[in-house]
């Protein structure tokens, strides 16, 4: 297996960078291939022994940072000769010389080179960020979390099938449970796009089990949650704000005396068990669904472990051929909505 790693995505590159794919390579056996200025990477990897890791250099003298936007991003993703570490990464993908690939960079670059480079599964129209939420009881694949603000009915219809087939292949969940995000469990409440999603989601022989507030969400009643990345950007950081928020106060709270430390001394392992829960360098990154290809995008703030479990994250899609199995689905759903759609037609043409 050939995974790429981006050199030049964390905020602090390319030392995590350079440390993950030394421990990923010994870790997994695989080819890991890092992606940047060589001048810069060769004599970090020459310190850590690199004879005796099976890392790869490919050059590239060129980065999108959190500073490019707009025509200036646009042109760095899609312009041919782009030398940038995230075009020449995502084209070895393409042109099948690696199997995946893994970026702690700036998401809108990572989103808008995949697009240009790769394009979309047919019957994709957008691809969507998808991300791992922790909830009772395990986690709940979230999808959109900030690639698409504004969202039509048939976008969620895509996310959940692409949903369903992620946390059935690479979380191993059968017969995952599609929830809708609104703001009431009833198939009537929500804005314009929750309530046009509704039936196609209700037709999509899915296991949709309707609406979810946030207390189901959380409270692990779906599997998949789909919403418009707005939304879902709104809940992530909201939710990753308010677990820092009880973290410290409980933290605080807990070393304010003698009584108390004594007693988080007892429970240390099941505070242990919650912090690696929470923590999103277990999971490491987040997947791009609905590229033809397999691009994850991590934290800018990850650091070597992160990176490490961003990697492992990849290998598990390569190994279970997600983007076969999602292409599959997509084919399937579609062409059983159409069946379905033209069968009431030709009802409704009949009466």
């Amino acid at each position: 297996m050939r995974i790429v790693l981006d050199a030049m995505g964390s905020d602090t590159c390319p030392e995590p960078e350079v440390l993950a794919a030394v421990e990923a390579a010994r870790l997994f056996g695989d080819e890991i291939i890092l992606v940047g200025p060589v001048d810069q990477l060769e004599p970090r990897l020459q310190a850590l022994g690199r004879e005796n890791h099976m890392v790869r250099l490919v050059n590239a003298p060129d980065t999108i940072t959190m500073k490019d936007k707009g025509l200036a991003l646009a042109l760095k993703a899609k312009r041919k000769g782009s030398k940038t570490s995230m075009a020449v990464g995502i084209d070895l993908v393409k042109e099948g010389q690696a199997d995946a690939f893994v970026t702690a960079g700036n998401t809108g670059g990572a989103l808008a080179t995949a697009y240009y480079r790769l394009g979309t599964i047919p019957g994709v129209e957008r691809p969507a960020l998808t991300g791992l939420f922790p909830v009772r009881n395990g986690y709940c694949v979230v999808l959109d979390i900030g690639a698409n603000p504004e969202c039509k009915p048939e976008h969620l219809l895509q996310f959940a099938v692409m949903g369903s087939v992620y946390a059935s292949k690479v979380r191993g969940v059968p017969q995952p449970r599609i929830g809708l995000v609104s703001n009431g469990e009833e198939a009537g409440k929500g804005n314009e796009l929750v309530k046009s999603a509704y039936p196609l989601l209700e037709a999509s022989g899915l296991n949709f089990i309707g609406n979810v507030e946030g207390k189901e969400l959380f409270g692990g009643n779906a599997d998949v949650a789909v919403t418009d990345g707005f939304t879902g950007n709104i809940l992530l950081k909201s939710s990753e704000a308010v677990a820092k928020l009880i973290t410290d106060i409980l933290k605080e709270e807990l070393l304010s005396s003698l009584r108390t430390k004594l007693g988080a001394a007892l429970a240390r392992p099941a505070f242990g068990r919650i912090k690696t829960m929470m923590d999103p360098a277990e999971v490491g990154a987040a997947p791009l669904l609905g590229i033809a290809g397999l691009v994850f995008v991590g934290h800018g703030r990850s650091d070597a472990r992160a990176l490490v479990s961003a990697i492992r994250t990849a290998r598990q899609a390569v190994e279970v051929n997600l983007l076969t199995e999602i292409q599959t689905a997509i084919q399937e759903r579609l062409a059983a909505l159409t069946l379905t759609t033209d069968s009431d037609r030709n009802e409704t043409d009949h009466d």
